[in-house]
């Protein structure tokens, strides 16, 4: 299996190589468009501002690469927002690979943002190695639209979409790799 992580030069790169590396799997941390669509499954991870990571993006020429991917592709938390159109962050454009944008998540009595800590799932599509009742870890501030593309929520005084799949791309707004058995069986499923 040739894995490949874009790597953006920040975040939790090194956390979800190692969840990999648990599974089997070794990854290549790459910036290089032909490695990335050559590989066999690949990995846009996120810890941070949606601006940065368009930024970085573009810097690094792989806007086209991203978008042209037909290989399965997993976008984790910011990762996943970023395959959406538009981010309230910092007025963001981001790839456009999925309807919708990614919105500012609201405070709440009880529910303070960002949103830290486990959730329990509700999940209508079970080819992603999730069960509703699953509890997974969450650290975000931003959260993307609800819609066709949601296959596992979350609730956080809304249904919070947690995991969404478009094609070949699946988005995980929550960190497998901080997500023991539940997280996973996730990833499994992703390099299944």
């Amino acid at each position: 299996m040739n894995l490949a992580i874009v790597d953006l030069g920040y975040g939790n790169i090194g956390s979800i190589e190692l969840a990999f590396e648990r599974l089997g799997v070794t990854a290549s941390l790459t910036t290089n468009a032909e490695e990335i669509a050559g590989a066999d499954r690949v990995v846009l991870p996120g810890v941070g501002a949606a601006g940065h990571a368009m930024q970085r993006i573009e810097e690094l020429g792989l806007r086209g690469c991203l978008r042209s991917l037909a290989q399965p592709a997993l976008g984790i938390c910011l990762g996943m927002q970023l395959l959406f159109e538009r981010s309230d962050e910092a007025d963001t454009e981001c790839l456009g690979i999925i309807p919708g944008e990614v919105r500012a998540l609201q405070p709440a009595l009880g529910m303070p943002v960002p949103h830290m800590g486990w959730s329990r799932l509700d999940v209508v599509d079970a080819g992603i190695g999730l069960n509703s009742g699953d509890y997974v870890y969450f650290a975000h501030g931003y959260a993307c639209d609800d819609g066709p593309p949601t296959v596992a929520t979350a609730n956080y005084g809304r249904p919070i979409p947690a995991v969404v799949r478009q094609g070949n791309w699946l988005g995980a707004q929550f960190h497998p790799e901080r997500s023991a058995e539940a997280g996973a069986r996730f990833l499994q499923a992703f390099l299944a």
